[in-house]
């Protein structure tokens, strides 16, 4: 398979010197569904930030999406990355004055043309097709018109996944998208999530610290714990007392 993100030896320091985490070494390759799970403080959200990019690491190489690099990727590197990866946070992000349907058509920010992304009347036709099929795969095509301080919170976050695939990415980043979610709507986000890498053939990591999403929605899981990785495994072989020796102190 496809390596999509290699890491060797990689380690974060905060200011101070303290490890975030050292030692990590990584191999996620095409099409996996992966849980990064770990405590508070843990390292989680910002071991993915180094890598695709968005930090620097503080020693090891990184190579994400075929881009080879130590610390940070150069401009035109990280503008190589970014092009192929989509992002959907715990906090939605959307312009709440603006239509659903123009929320979502700016996932091509960032790409060639970008520009006429930033309202669904200028952008490119094919775009407001793809956009549009976008919410159709996240059963939300009724409220494209909506604005999107309209949408429950679930809705929202559905919007944001839609944002993120209209990129037609080959990586998808999640970090903690159910955590601001009452049990219903974060089943059926994750649900969508990992309906949708499947379907689509999309490389899908995400965090959380919900023991059911991480057993349900992935294939694989990696556990952080103490800045190192204290297990990582085939879904298939990970048990809820593994994943609770993940959380206790």
């Amino acid at each position: 398979m496809t390596a999509i993100i290699l890491a060797r030896d990689l380690a974060k320091n905060y200011p101070n010197g303290k490890a975030v985490f050292s030692n990590i070494g990584l191999n996620i390759v095409a099409r996996e569904r992966v849980a990064l799970i770990g405590s508070n403080g843990a390292g989680k959200s910002t071991l993915l930030k180094c890598l695709i990019g968005l930090l620097p690491s503080s020693d090891g190489e990184i190579v994400t999406l075929g881009e080879r690099f130590r610390s940070t990727p150069s401009l035109a590197q990280l503008q190589r990355i970014r092009r192929q990866i989509g992002f959907v946070f715990q906090h939605h992000g959307l312009v709440n004055r603006q239509s659903v349907l123009t929320n979502v058509l700016q996932g091509k920010l960032g790409l060639p043309g970008g520009w006429r992304a930033w309202h669904h009347s200028i952008a490119k036709q094919h775009w407001r097709e793809e956009a549009m099929q976008s919410l159709a795969d996240v059963r939300l095509l009724d409220k494209a018109g909506a604005r999107a301080d309209a949408l429950s919170g679930g809705q929202a976050q559905r919007v944001a996944i839609a944002r993120a695939l209209v990129r037609r990415p080959k990586l998808l980043i999640a970090d903690e998208p159910a955590a601001s979610l009452d049990p219903t709507a974060g089943r059926d986000v994750m649900s969508i999530f990992s309906d949708l890498a499947l379907e689509h053939g999309i490389t899908f990591i995400y965090t959380t610290h919900d023991m059911q999403h991480a057993l349900e929605y992935s294939d694989r899981i990696i556990a952080l714990k103490a800045g190192k990785v204290f297990f990582d495994r085939s879904t298939a072989d990970v048990t809820r007392a593994d994943l609770r020796d993940v959380f206790d102190a």
